[in-house]
């Protein structure tokens, strides 16, 4: 497989079981009944295994938002226009959007990234140029990238959150923006799990149900045209994919090299994960599931990756929103984890 010796893959360590069990046992000695706080405990276990240490504290985090046009828009699959995508982008930089709001709330760094958005904005402040190209090709006519360009697109993404864990870093959420993301998005996912794409298509910015249809179609006509292998991530990345979705990926792979906890967002993230996740299955016990997004798809991305989300709030806007609120679930789970009394410590009687 081409992916590994291109690409400059980071080595991802082993998830820790043994502290794993350790965890376990602490949360049998704080003083509640066990199990008493559900998915909370999980997930504190889960932060121990990634951190490899007891003590998994959660001070510096940042949501990533990688952004890239989309050629396969062409074709009338979404309910807004491709300008879009640099309009919002330039909101983010002004900090005017969903993900600037929640990211403040809960003490985020946002960082904005040009993955390969079609119009000029290699000047504008706050926003870091990695742009490959300005958006990819008509995935129904020709392969949405070359394949060095997909190599680039994931080696980014490592090289992106290289830096920034260089700052320091204790957990990362990944977010996008890209109009006609939700169709790369679903090509991926029924090439990678094996489904009809009408299972794995929802309606994105919210089209009619015509126009789900022609989505469908466009999707069905795109893999047929470039019939992605799906035992080759890095093929079906540059045959159906979207720059800022192998950001993404990279990220994802970069993260867990590091042990930073990755919060997954909605749909078009998990199609990155499912791609990271073939490069590299070791990457899986680094990942949370922040939320179920109502595109249809999402569902099957989280079982394939045997995830569980946190939350249900039906949300499907991306930018990271869903990642940055379970934020506050995973500081929470940590805290909890390192400040909650034992029983001996809180002199309170132990069942039993």
């Amino acid at each position: 497989m081409r992916t590994t010796k291109e690409l400059k893959l980071p080595k991802i360590p082993v998830f820790d079981q043994r502290i794993v069990a350790e965890a376990r046992q602490r949360q049998e000695l704080l003083t509640k009944p066990p199990g008493s706080l559900g998915r909370l405990e999980t997930l504190s276990i889960q932060l121990a295994g990634i951190y490899g240490h007891l003590q998994p504290k959660i001070d510096r985090k940042t949501v990533i938002v990688l952004a890239g046009d989309h050629g396969v828009t062409q074709e009338g699959v979404s309910a807004y226009p491709a300008s879009v995508t640099r309009q919002m982008v330039l909101n983010f930089i002004s900090g005017g959007a969903a993900i600037n709001v929640l990211a403040r709330q809960t003490g985020a760094r946002v960082v904005i990234v040009d993955m390969g958005i079609a119009a000029d904005l290699d000047q504008v402040n706050g926003l870091v140029p990695r742009k490959i190209a300005g958006g990819t090709q008509n995935i129904t006519k020709q392969p949405a990238m070359t394949h060095e360009q997909a190599v680039q697109s994931i080696q980014t993404g490592i090289d992106i959150i290289e830096a920034e864990c260089e700052r320091g870093l204790d957990l990362v959420g990944v977010g996008e923006m890209g109009i006609g993301n939700t169709t790369s998005a679903s090509a991926i996912t029924a090439i990678m799990t094996g489904l009809p794409v009408k299972l794995v298509t929802g309606r994105g910015t919210g089209i009619s149900e015509s126009s789900l249809e022609h989505k469908i179609e466009t999707i069905e006509n795109a893999i047929s045209f470039n019939q992605p292998d799906p035992a080759d991530a890095m093929n079906v990345l540059a045959g159906v994919g979207g720059f800022e979705i192998g950001g993404m990926a990279g990220v994802i792979l970069g993260a867990a090299s590091h042990r930073v906890p990755v919060v997954l967002d909605g749909f078009i993230s998990g199609a990155a994960a499912l791609l990271a996740s073939a490069i590299a299955p070791g990457i899986k016990p680094y990942l949370i599931a922040s939320h179920l997004s109502v595109e249809r798809g999402h569902h099957a991305i989280l079982k394939h990756l045997g995830l569980d989300p946190l939350l249900d709030l039906e949300l499907r806007l991306g930018e990271g929103t869903g990642a940055v609120l379970a934020f506050n679930l995973v500081e929470a789970t940590a805290r909890i984890f390192n400040e909650m009394a034992t029983f001996s410590e809180a002199g309170v009687d132990n069942k039993g």
